[in-house]
């Protein structure tokens, strides 16, 4: 299901036919470094992901991570989207992209949009991500889509320190 469109890409929910890209997200070493490791793979504990993770977030939140394809090829780039976790009272935004799509501007583009649909469709006024402090990628793309360094938080199942980034609607940084 198409939740989100921009010029250049769609932003669906993910299925099961999905398992082969995101078992590539999943096991990229950037994503181990900067998200960490999911413990998944192959393709079973990627379907298993799906279901879990994004499926299950969109049945109970009504939002979830999503695939993000480009339009002209409906190729697969990553995913981008929200996220309702335990150890945090906000919705955060998160993203992560395979090699072959970064240094497009794919990423800035989806979590803009993503930003725009959880603010002006689903009505949350505070949205919020995490990133290493040396995740620079990342956190050029919080600052792009408006997100202000708030304070460092231990979130992460490492325990290791984050940056916690915030954008609220009607507040300027």
């Amino acid at each position: 299901m198409r939740v989100i469109e921009t010029a250049r890409l769609r932003l669906r929910e993910m299925a099961d036919d999905d398992a082969p890209f995101i078992l590539e997200v999943l096991t990229d070493p950037d994503f181990v470094a900067n998200v960490g490791d999911r413990g998944v793979h192959e393709l079973a504990g990627a379907r298993r992901y799906i279901l879990e993770g994004p499926g299950a977030s969109y049945v109970k939140y009504g939002f979830g991570l999503y695939l993000v394809e480009r339009l002209a090829e409906q190729a697969p780039l990553g995913m981008c989207g929200l996220l309702r976790r335990d150890s945090h009272p906000d919705v955060e935004i998160g993203f992560a992209f395979v090699p072959r799509a970064r240094g497009h501007g794919f990423a800035l583009e989806a979590a803009q949009a993503t930003l725009d649909f959880a603010q002006r469709t689903l009505g949350i006024p505070r949205i919020v991500a995490l990133a290493k402090p040396d995740n620079h990628p990342s956190i050029r793309i919080l600052e792009g889509i408006g997100m202000r360094f708030e304070r460092m938080v231990r979130f992460t199942p490492d325990g290791k320190e984050c940056g916690l980034f915030v954008v609220e609607q009607g507040v300027s940084s």
